[in-house]
């Protein structure tokens, strides 16, 4: 792509899903269709994700990447305060820096702890041992900021690395998480956000191959401020072997190389099927 063109508003975001469970079938994911979801709806688009076990030094070696790529990145997972919850301390090893209990956490969680037991009748001892546990919820990386939890008061967190990436940590539950992420987007990044600035256009070219298309592709991006998609298929039960290519990025560029791509198309006297448009 001519360098002078830019589709994309930066940051990219990106997306850590952590946990046993999804690798093993047990659970299946439901970040990664809500996480584009919101993205989406806010004309953002998700660039890449991430699926770790809850294995330290996986975790540790995903995480100095997010640190280290000038991203926004979500994490889902494994921030609680159970032995295979091993998030937090991971994200201090990724950043080099010590953990310690987040003042504000320490309030929002005790503030949980007196609504729970105000709720069960009791009288709230916050020197109960399990009390006194539930405050390594909120010991985070030295220098992090916490991210409300609507749900239920407990936070998450947010972290700064020297290579430019943040890295945002949410619960693993959707019923946080995705709330949160509503708010860490409207907040921090609304200036990102371009509703009603993104199109997507494409057509069905019938019995094609990627590699006969790909030097006209590769003229479009070198011409318009738009990237260029091909997805294959080899069995469509309609189609049958065919391409959808297509073009997507800013209205006003996607309808001119949109132009220039079906003109490509028809100098090459391609058999085209039906045409989509995507908002």
């Amino acid at each position: 792509m001519n360098p002078a063109h830019h589709v994309f508003t930066d940051p990219a975001f990106g997306l850590i899903i952590i946990g046993d469970e999804i690798l093993s079938g047990k659970r299946a994911d439901k970040h990664l269709p809500k996480v584009i979801e919101l993205l989406s709806a806010r004309g953002l688009t998700l660039a890449w994700s991430r699926c770790v076990g809850d294995d330290r030094k996986r975790i540790t070696a995903a995480l100095q990447d997010a640190f280290a790529s000038a991203d926004v990145v979500f994490s889902c997972g494994g921030i609680g305060a159970t032995p295979d919850d091993h998030t937090r301390q991971c994200a201090a090893a990724a950043l080099g820096v010590e953990l310690a209990l987040h003042p504000e956490a320490k309030d929002l969680i005790e503030q949980r702890m007196r609504d729970v037991a105000a709720e069960q009748g009791q009288t709230f001892d916050p020197s109960r041992p399990d009390n006194v546990h539930r405050y390594n919820m909120g010991v985070f990386p030295a220098g992090a900021r916490i991210i409300h939890n609507p749900y239920n008061k407990i936070p998450g967190f947010s972290c700064d690395g020297s290579g430019g990436g943040t890295v945002h940590f949410l619960p693993g539950f959707p019923v946080m998480a995705w709330p949160m992420i509503e708010s860490v987007l409207d907040g921090q990044y609304r200036h990102c956000q371009r509703q009603g600035a993104w199109l997507e256009r494409s057509v069905v070219v019938l019995g094609a191959m990627e590699a006969a298309l790909t030097p006209l592709m590769e003229r479009i991006e070198a011409v318009h401020a738009v990237k260029v998609f091909s997805l294959p298929s080899v069995d469509h039960p309609t189609y049958g072997r065919h391409i959808e290519l297509g073009v997507k990025g800013a209205p006003e560029s996607v309808n001119a190389a949109y132009v220039d791509l079906l003109a490509g198309l028809h100098d090459r006297a391609a058999q085209l099927g039906p045409e989509m448009v995507r908002r």
